[in-house]
């Protein structure tokens, strides 16, 4: 295998057989030791949180396949902490989307001024941030992703609706053990035809998960959720 790019937590390598490897690793985003799936940063290492992200991350590309959405899925070995996925072009330098259900992180701190700590959102809200650590993730608009060459419109509006129909059957799946998805973040890429795919992890790296009584749950704790879901 070679290496190709080491990540905040997963590692990828390129197999012989043009596909991909990631290996997922025992670190989360956050700040100052806390937890948070919103951070550009590493803050803290949890031992054996990279195979139940990859875990999680398995149960849901594999209910998601079944719903009849295209992701680069193939296949995982938990014992190595590993996924095989796809080959998959990135829009520029990459494009993260962010589906939300309630003001809260990044959010809040924008438009605090119009807006309380768990207010709920209509839709759910869609917005996009380019990948730019360096830069704090900026926000852009459709016709910025346009006007820059990063993604035509009619691939915006696709990704759109694909992170729509996802963040709900999440948000369905999580509500029957009475809890809440305030926000989540995806990525898509393409193979040159057109058409936008999942890609990445799904995991408690990238959603906040609150409790009806307002307590953020824990990765293990969303880990252990899924679980008993999948034995049922």
């Amino acid at each position: 295998m070679k290496l190709r790019y080491s990540g905040k937590t997963k590692d990828v390598y390129e197999l012989e057989n043009g596909h991909y490897l990631l290996k997922f690793k025992d670190s989360v985003t956050g700040s100052d030791g806390v937890f948070d799936p919103g951070a550009n940063t590493v803050g803290l290492e949890i031992p054996g949180i990279g195979r139940q992200n990859l875990a999680v991350s398995t149960f849901f590309f594999e209910g998601l396949e079944a719903e009849g959405i295209r992701t680069h899925y193939v296949a995982s070995d938990l014992e190595a902490g590993t996924m095989e996925v796809l080959p998959a072009r990135s829009y520029g330098h990459g494009v993260e989307v962010i589906c939300r259900f309630r003001a809260v992180g990044s959010f809040l701190r924008r438009y605090g001024l119009y807006a309380k700590a768990g207010d709920r959102l209509p839709g759910p809200y869609v917005e996009m941030t380019l990948k730019d650590d360096g830069r704090g993730d900026p926000l852009i608009t459709r016709e910025g992703l346009e006007a820059l060459g990063i993604m035509r419109g009619d691939e915006y509006d696709a990704i759109v609706d694909q992170t729509r129909r996802i963040a709900n059957w999440i948000d369905a799946l999580l509500e029957r053990h009475d809890l809440c998805l305030y926000d989540i973040k995806l990525e898509f890429g393409h193979s040159g035809d057109g058409e936008p795919f999942l890609i990445d992890e799904i995991s408690s790296g990238n959603m906040r998960v609150y409790r009806l009584d307002g307590k953020i749950l824990e990765p293990q704790e969303l880990y252990q959720l899924l679980l008993e879901e999948r034995a049922d």
